[in-house]
């Protein structure tokens, strides 16, 4: 078996094992401690960890600073690429950038519109969307040349993902959405967070009836709710979530000083329950803010030791 990047994530997947990521988000500011110690949290429960590229528009330390932090501590990151700020000259940049810190994983996203963040006024560039991006990416690695055509003395060697959202509407383009990303080149994907496990499991049922389980890892995202308020905001407010009554009538049903616990449970049993799901190579557990708990998600899930692969 061949291997593209130096990247435990793609040996943990091709190996067989169910992949573990989880996620972080830079500081607003140059101290990098707040990254680091969400890193040293989670270090030793997940294969990589992703580093999330200025999301909802909100300005903060460049994904690819804070992947170098992480790298620096023996963290292996997964780098966040979003093409609303830079247009193919600075992407293409960046990506040899990365590679030349040996950061050997790349999600490639379109990003949240900047009317979401704190600088409004700002210019989407898009010059690539993000199924381009993933070509471009695949360009430079397999073909060892620029977009302009000259050729990279040295090209990248990075792991190429991307992100699925199998709850966004119209439901019917989901898995065609999808099969045009792997098509585009990506190698493994993690998807919008699950809390509606009966629609989840059709789309894997399309995704394994279409045979693209076996040409792409499938991470299923999980985020556990912190609250009913959360959950009832992440239903009613956040385009394309799709959180089930039954989870927030769950998450009222205890005192509201144990919601927190039976959040995480409830991702505890979703995991659980998608482990048996034809086609799941992973799970992204994204506890934005809540690195704390990644640990407790992952052991009881039954995810815990990690396999060493190296």
């Amino acid at each position: 078996m061949s291997f593209v990047a130096n990247s435990k994530l793609e040996k943990v997947l091709k190996a067989g094992h169910l992949g573990v990521t989880s996620e972080c988000g830079p500081p607003r500011g140059t101290n990098p401690e707040e990254i680091k110690e969400k890193g040293a949290l989670i270090k030793d429960y997940v294969d990589a960890v992703n580093v999330t590229d200025n999301q909802t528009a909100m300005t903060r330390m460049s994904s690819l600073a804070a992947c170098i932090h992480l790298k620096l501590m023996g963290v292996e990151p997964v780098l966040q690429m979003v093409t609303r700020d830079r247009n193919r000259v600075a992407l293409q940049s960046d990506i040899l950038g990365a590679a030349s810190f040996e950061i050997p994983n790349m999600l490639c996203l379109s990003g949240d519109h900047q009317s979401f963040g704190d600088n409004p006024q700002g210019q989407n560039v898009h010059d690539l969307d993000s199924m381009q991006l993933i070509q471009t990416v695949r360009h430079m690695r397999d073909d060892g040349k620029f977009l302009g055509g000259d050729d990279i003395k040295q090209p990248p060697k990075i792991f190429v993902g991307a992100a699925a959202n199998p709850f966004a509407d119209p439901f019917e383009i989901r898995v065609p959405r999808l099969a045009k990303k792997i098509a585009c080149g990506a190698e493994f994907i993690q998807t919008q967070c699950i809390y509606n496990i009966d629609k989840f499991k059709e789309w894997m049922r399309r995704v394994v009836d279409r045979g693209l389980h076996e040409k792409c890892f499938i991470m299923a995202g999980m985020t556990p709710m912190k609250s009913v308020g959360m959950a009832k905001y992440m239903k009613n407010r956040v385009p394309g979530m799709d959180v089930p009554d039954e989870i927030i009538d769950r998450l009222a049903s205890v005192d509201k000083k144990d919601a927190a616990q039976e959040g995480i449970n409830i991702c505890i049993e979703h995991i659980q329950q998608l482990k048996e799901v034809e086609g799941v190579a992973g799970f992204h557990v994204m506890a934005i803010e809540w690195e704390e708990k990644v640990p407790e998600i992952v052991e009881k899930s039954g995810l815990y030791p990690r396999p060493d692969v190296e």
